[in-house]
Parts: structure tokens; sequence; C-alpha cells
């Protein structure tokens, strides 16, 4: 009787052989990565919804939001803020800027997720009671506006612009308020106004 091949008479069959060493060699591979699986937490879902506590003008709200919802949206869409304004959404006119830690932020291109645990303060918290802040009354008296629609940027970044310590001259206002687009060109009166609020902010 002829030999079946790769058997020979001692009956070592040497393709079974081959066989049970190579499914030897898999368990551990197959159990060393079922182990790393249970290690790594699964990959949230960035569709659900997540938790968020956002401090706005000293008062915190606890929120429910998409996680890429920005502190434009959170602040006009979810605590109905609606004093800044969207212009572009990009970043580019300043209509949405608001303080964060004191420091001037374009909202629309802030996530409020990286706003949580800071200090966020909008046009609506400048005022106290029912007096003016130094700013807006400013703003007032130097018919710093026509439309209106920039002028809660404006008022924030001039805030900002003042206690940065960059209002010493007009043209170091014009400079630091660049950033911030006046359609109807009333850039001379905010000028104005800025110098006229400076004293009195950097007094307080």
């Amino acid at each position: 009787m002829s030999e079946k091949p790769g058997s020979g008479a001692s009956g070592f069959d040497r393709r079974a052989f081959m066989a049970g060493a190579a499914g030897s060699a898999l368990v551990p591979m197959a159990a060393r990565a079922a182990a790393q699986d249970a290690s790594v937490p699964a990959a949230r879902d960035p569709a659900l919804p997540v938790d968020v506590t956002l401090r706005v003008n000293g008062k915190d709200s606890r929120l429910r939001i998409d996680a890429r919802t920005t502190v434009l949206d959170a602040l006009r869409e979810h605590l109905k803020l609606t004093g800044s304004k969207k212009g572009c959404d990009h970043g580019q006119c300043g209509a949405c800027t608001v303080l964060i830690d004191d420091r001037r932020v374009v909202s629309c291109l802030t996530l409020a997720l990286a706003a949580e645990g800071q200090e966020i303060t909008t046009i609506e918290g400048l005022a106290t009671d029912d007096r003016l802040h130094p700013m807006q009354q400013a703003f007032v008296d130097n018919d710093a506006f026509q439309c209106g629609y920039c002028t809660p940027g404006q008022i924030m970044s001039a805030v900002a612009c003042v206690k940065e310590g960059h209002a010493g001259s007009e043209a170091d206002i014009r400079e630091y308020m660049s950033g911030n687009i006046c359609r109807c060109a009333a850039y001379p009166n905010i000028v104005a106004a800025v110098k006229q609020a400076a004293p009195e902010i950097m007094k307080g």
C-alpha cells in the first residue's frame, strides 16, 4: 500500500502537525486582541448630545447640546441672549464678539464645550441695574452706530481694547478695533466713543 503524501512509516502526518501548530499560534493572538478591545472604550457617537455648564454674565446655565455647538449658537439658540450677532459666521466681521475670562473672542468660532468653566460676558451683562456701562453710554453719546447690527460686538471689543491698554491714541484704537467691521462706516464716532469711555473704565 502506498503512503499518503506527507506521512511516513512512523505515522507522523506533517500536514496535520502544521495545521495544528498554526491554530495554536492563532489562539493567543486572538486572546490578546480581545483584551486590547476590552481596554479601549467604545468611541462615542458624535451625534449624541452632551451636557455642559456655561457661566454667562455671572449665572450658571446647564445645557444639553450638540458637541459641535458654538458659544454664539449656545447664547442665541439655547439661552435666548440674542445681543451677540451672527454676521459672517467665519470669525471675520466681529459682530459676535464676547469676552471669555476678559479676553475678546469671536464666539462663532469658539466651541461651547471649550468655554466650560470660564466666565462669558455678553453685551447683556455689561450694564449694572439701570445704569449703562461707560462704553455703552459713550456709544450713545457719540452716535457711534447707525444700523446697530455690529454695535454689540463693537462695544465688547472696545471694552477689551481699553483693558488691554490699547486705547492710548486714535491710531492704536483703530488698529486694535480693526477686527470689527462696521458696514455703515461709523468708525470716527466709534473711535471717539472709545476715547471717551477709556478713562472711566481704567479708573474702575
